[in-house]
């Protein structure tokens, strides 16, 4: 499964950008499933997640919705449990000091059939809002914490858990 999410991540980016359009590329670490006001059952799976990710130029034809930047990145997780790729639409308000929200999709490898140190998302494609925090280090490097979260909420069924990834990256931009 690890591989099938590998492979649509880079897809995504393959499909979305070329070289000219890479605008960012990011990693970091997260907790893994922590529990928050959005997710009140974490702490079921373990390990960290290690983060890497794309962010191509802010698309001019959305100006109305604020000229988001398209993103997909990966998510895998060193206990070997729940791993995701997701894509979809940025925000950078600020310069120096910045928020950026998001929203997106993600495909997770999580089980079918949950057990006691596994989680039923109760769904194979679940929304993925995130926020993070930055603050520019450079002329092209960034940091920010972030928080991701997956689920699908409620519209494909009343399981929904959900989960919740806090943690910090590091950013590049190219130009």
């Amino acid at each position: 499964m690890v591989r099938i999410l590998s492979v649509a991540a880079l897809g995504t980016v393959a499909c979305t950008a070329s070289p000219v359009d890479a605008q960012e590329l990011f990693g970091g670490i997260y907790a893994h499933d922590v529990e928050t006001r959005l997710n009140l059952s974490g702490n079921v799976e373990q390990g960290v997640d290690l983060q890497l990710g794309w962010r191509g130029a802010r698309i001019r034809g959305l100006r109305p919705l604020g000229s988001p930047s398209p993103y997909g990145f990966v998510s895998l997780n060193s206990a070997g449990d729940t791993h995701f790729a997701a894509a979809g639409l940025s925000w950078k308000v600020g310069k120096r000091i910045y928020l950026r929200p998001g929203i997106g999709l993600a495909v997770h490898s999580g089980p079918r059939r949950p057990g006691p140190d596994r989680i039923d998302f109760g769904s194979r494609i679940l929304f993925a809002p995130e926020f993070g925090i930055g603050f520019r280090l450079g002329p092209r490097t960034s940091a920010e914490a972030s928080w991701v979260h997956l689920s699908h909420a409620t519209l494909l069924g009343d399981q929904n858990p959900g989960i919740d990834t806090i943690g910090v990256r590091i950013n590049h931009r190219f130009r």
